[in-house]
């Protein structure tokens, strides 16, 4: 009796023990595969996202402390996947780095977890000023805004608003301080867009890439011209 009882309690120990491992090692998976995996889940909500119709009205709020901007992190991810955030105000594409990503209204994280967002209330697709869009550079530099490093001068970036679809030509990619925000600022009589984004995917980097377009041409938005917004 005695060791029947043993001989059971060596084997409930030795299942908690594999259990135990097993758990141990699904640990040590997910921290080696961390960052793959929210690269991921980041690139299926940003194209989940993109497919969606561009909404019929700008929200009434939005965020627009650069200063709240944080790196993405895993419970962001988490966060993000399940949420069911508001939808975009237009999209953008930049065929020679191969971001095609929707565009939302300020900087929420959830709103840069899935795409480009606009960093001033008032700016408007192919108007005078400047339009300003700052998106997230991850590890993986093929996601969201981290393409923008691998961007030349000469480059076609292409937005729309779901009316028109606005082509700019890229004239300056600068790498500057966190502080120069200078580059926001509008230019009287000039169409301007700047896209602003880390200067690498590295955590805490007090750098940034600014790309500044000029606005060359504005088309109808239909079939034809909406393809170059397909992933």
């Amino acid at each position: 009796m005695a060791e029947s009882r043993s001989k059971k309690h060596g084997k409930v120990r030795k299942t908690l023990v594999s259990i135990l491992v097993i758990l141990l090692v699904l640990c040590g998976l997910a921290l080696i595969f961390n960052e793959q995996i929210k690269s991921f889940v980041v690139n299926h909500i940003s194209t989940t996202a993109l497919n969606k119709p561009i909404s019929s009205s700008k929200p009434k709020k939005g965020q627009f402390d650069y200063d709240a901007v944080r790196p993405v992190d895993t419970k962001d991810v988490a966060k993000a996947a399940t949420s069911n955030a508001a939808g975009s105000i237009g999209k953008i594409a930049i065929p020679d780095v191969g971001i095609h990503l929707p565009v939302f209204y300020g900087l929420a994280q959830s709103n840069l977890m899935r795409g480009a967002g606009t960093m001033k209330q008032n700016e408007t697709m192919g108007e005078e000023g400047n339009y300003c869009l700052a998106g997230h550079h991850m590890e993986d530099n093929s996601i969201l805004f981290g393409p923008l490093a691998n961007i030349g001068v000469g480059a076609k970036v292409y937005l729309t608003d779901g009316k028109n679809v606005y082509t700019y030509k890229v004239t300056l990619k600068k790498v500057v301080n966190e502080d120069q925000v200078q580059w926001l600022n509008d230019v009287p009589g000039q169409k301007l867009l700047t896209l602003v984004t880390c200067s690498s995917g590295t955590p805490g980097v007090k750098t940034r890439i600014i790309v500044r377009g000029e606005l060359q041409q504005v088309q109808s938005a239909n079939k034809s011209t909406l393809k170059v917004f397909d992933k």
